[in-house]
């Protein structure tokens, strides 16, 4: 009797099991299908391309070559290619290019963790500046817009400082800037609100992982609990968590590493991170560098990052607040980020009448 009842519980979970996988593969078709571009100048391309020594995966989209580029550098491990569908509203404006940066989606996934003990800021922005340049080739541009969003803010300043040729400009989403003072405040606001909740196991774990940070395990301690007690963020995760594993292309494999990446971070990196500081990121800039920062992020602080903007030179420079948003307020609010975009960046990507 208990060999039917184990048999007919295997059976049952089984039969679940392909039903999710035969609705997962009826998503990804749908998503694929209401994806495509049939504009006559548009372009649709996913592919690898060798940078810094190893390949490296980009996707670039948008309905007119001829748009201005605009690449986005996401934050740690995270890829930006699963959300193609909410970004979608900015490809009748831009030729919106995805990179997967080292130890992120199918660049991961093609080249592992080898070598990661030696990667640096410094090393990704050279990756950056050659994955700009191979774009600029093959779209026949001369500049791109660069975005960089937490983590990734720190590869875009750095290329910003280093290559302002090939820039229109630079967008900060989410800059970090003086590491210091901000584990120190966000720490403490979330703690603040796991005792506020009476989450007792976040609490304790905060309590346990308190700054200075000095190994990757206990920032990544506090991290884990700062989003998980950020309703905004659960919240984002609803739609975030389905929209990769339903993204055309991943398997089951690659969706376990691309969510799992997220908590990932080589020491370098973890390094580079923990101890930036405005000083580190430099202040003086030779492109118009614009930081677009939701006014009520509580892991990197709009408060810091409006401070440091105070604080540099460059052609052109603005700290917005956008209202009413957070940590993911390109992927929550892509709108009012995408009207953001056109109001005070679009414009300078203009081409200048020529002189008689």
């Amino acid at each position: 009797m208990i060999g039917v009842v184990l048999g007919g519980a295997a059976g049952v979970i089984a039969l679940a099991a392909a039903a999710a996988l035969a609705y997962r593969r009826l998503r990804q078709h749908r998503v694929a299908r209401t994806l495509a571009i049939d504009t006559p100048a548009g372009i649709a391309e996913g592919r690898y391309l060798r940078a810094g020594g190893i390949d490296q995966w980009i996707q670039i989209r948008g309905a007119d070559r001829a748009n201005p580029i605009l690449l986005i550098l996401a934050g740690a491990g995270l890829p930006m290619e699963p959300f193609t569908p909410t970004l979608r509203i900015w490809e009748k404006y831009f030729t919106v290019v995805l990179w997967d940066r080292r130890d992120v989606g199918r660049t991961r996934g093609r080249n592992g963790k080898a070598g990661n003990d030696t990667w640096t800021f410094s090393l990704l922005a050279d990756d950056g500046i050659e994955v700009i340049e191979w774009v600029c080739r093959h779209l026949h541009h001369d500049k791109v817009i660069l975005a960089g969003h937490s983590q990734g803010s720190i590869v875009g300043l750095t290329i910003a400082a280093r290559r302002p040729d090939l820039l229109h400009a630079y967008v900060g989403i989410a800059q970090i800037t003086d590491m210091a003072r901000n584990e120190q405040l966000t720490h403490q606001l979330a703690l603040d609100r796991a005792r506020a909740v009476g989450n007792r196991k976040a609490a304790a774990a905060l309590e346990r992982a308190a700054p200075p940070y000095r190994d990757v395990r206990s920032w990544i301690t506090k991290q884990r609990w700062s989003f998980a007690t950020d309703s905004g963020m659960r919240a984002w995760q609803q739609t975030g968590i389905p929209a990769v594993l339903c993204w055309p292309g991943y398997t089951l494999a690659d969706v376990y590493r691309r969510v799992f990446g997220v908590l990932a971070l080589p020491p370098g990196l973890f390094a580079g991170t923990i101890s930036c500081t405005p000083q580190t990121l430099g202040t003086r800039f030779e492109v118009p560098i614009f930081l677009l920062h939701g006014d009520t992020d509580i892991h990197v602080l709009p408060a810091l990052a409006e401070q440091y903007v105070a604080t540099i030179d460059a052609p052109v420079k603005q700290f917005v607040r956008l209202p009413n948003t957070g940590h993911l307020a390109m992927l929550s609010h892509p709108d009012l980020f995408l009207s953001e975009l056109l109001t005070r960046v679009r414009p300078l990507t203009a081409t200048p009448p020529a002189t008689s």
